[in-house]
């Protein structure tokens, strides 16, 4: 068994074509498919269901593209490794993040930049939960920053990195009083604007509601932060979002942010990466570097006064 042959059969299971694996691996489709079946004659298994076109994995294939794809992670770990004995840390590595936590990323990822300058790091922000979970399990990230919940941790390194506490955006037209706070059966009565469910900082919103006797049914629903600041931004609609998010993108114009309170809710944001072992050393790398920036200490530090929070 080669490298090789793992690396067609990954990239078939991920494209669902064998031409398309072809080409993202700059192969012939006619060399991909000896290397398969070379595979399969080796292993005495039938891994993809064949007709005139791809048709699945058998469940043979199932478990092996999970192996594979755990021998390909060592074996680019290993590679890495050996490199950085000779010149430091090297590579790219894959971040992925939810977007409650994309705004402050900045910060870790600089920490890690300025120890290790000849390594890249490529961001995938765009992530439902469930996906994100999914290509770190995989082998298809790295490190994640997000809010893992304890059904979530299974073979993942979880380490706590600060946190969040929750702000509503609202333009000042909206509110009658000059407050500083507002709860959040108070702020259940405003037209919102929230990410999509499949976010975990939705799931963490809607929690608190039901929790206060409260149905919210958002207005508008996006996936995208600057969607969100959009429509407040507008005047026609608040939002929720965690105080982090003022560091790097404060509110102008109208808009004000007030905190919420009864209750004061709080969710632990961390950094996970795969349990194997030894891993990526990029990864634990950049654990290292996120783990060592105090950030709960940072997000507590008061605002410049022009962003201040009224």
């Amino acid at each position: 068994m080669l490298f090789r042959q793992l690396e067609y059969f990954v990239a078939v299971a991920r494209e669902r074509h064998f031409a398309r694996a072809a080409e993202a691996c700059y192969v012939s489709q006619p060399a991909l498919s000896a290397a398969i079946a070379k595979l399969e004659r080796e292993l005495n298994v039938t891994l993809i269901n064949r007709g005139h076109n791809y048709q699945g994995l058998t469940p043979e294939g199932e478990r092996l593209v999970v192996w594979a794809k755990r021998i390909l992670a060592e074996q680019d770990a290993f590679k890495a490794e050996v490199a950085a004995v000779q010149s430091g840390i090297t590579g790219t590595l894959r971040l992925g993040t939810e977007p409650t936590a994309s705004t402050t990323l900045a910060l870790p990822v600089a920490a890690f930049c300025s120890a290790h300058p000849l390594a890249k790091v490529q961001v995938r922000s765009r992530l439902s939960t469930k996906e994100l979970l999914r290509q770190l399990r995989e082998f298809e990230l790295d490190a994640a920053i997000a809010h893992f919940a304890p059904g979530d941790r299974e073979n993942l390194q979880v380490m706590p990195l600060y946190e969040e506490r929750y702000m509503l955006l609202v333009s000042g037209d909206q509110l009658m009083t000059q407050t500083n706070t507002m709860t959040w059966t108070e702020a259940a009565q405003l037209p919102l604007a929230l990410l999509t469910p499949d976010h975990r900082i939705r799931e963490l919103i809607d929690s608190v509601f039901a929790d206060k006797g409260v149905v919210v049914t958002p207005q508008v629903e996006t996936d995208s932060i600057a969607s969100l600041y959009a429509h407040v931004g507008g005047g026609e609609w608040a939002s929720i979002v965690p105080h982090s998010w003022l560091r790097a993108m404060p509110v102008i114009g109208r808009t004000r942010a007030v905190r919420l309170v009864d209750p004061d809710a709080r969710a632990q944001v961390s950094v996970a990466i795969h349990a194997a072992t030894p891993g990526s050393i990029a990864a634990r790398a950049f654990v290292n570097a996120a783990t060592g920036l105090s950030l709960d200490d940072f997000f507590e530090e008061p605002l410049p006064t022009e962003h201040r929070v009224r």
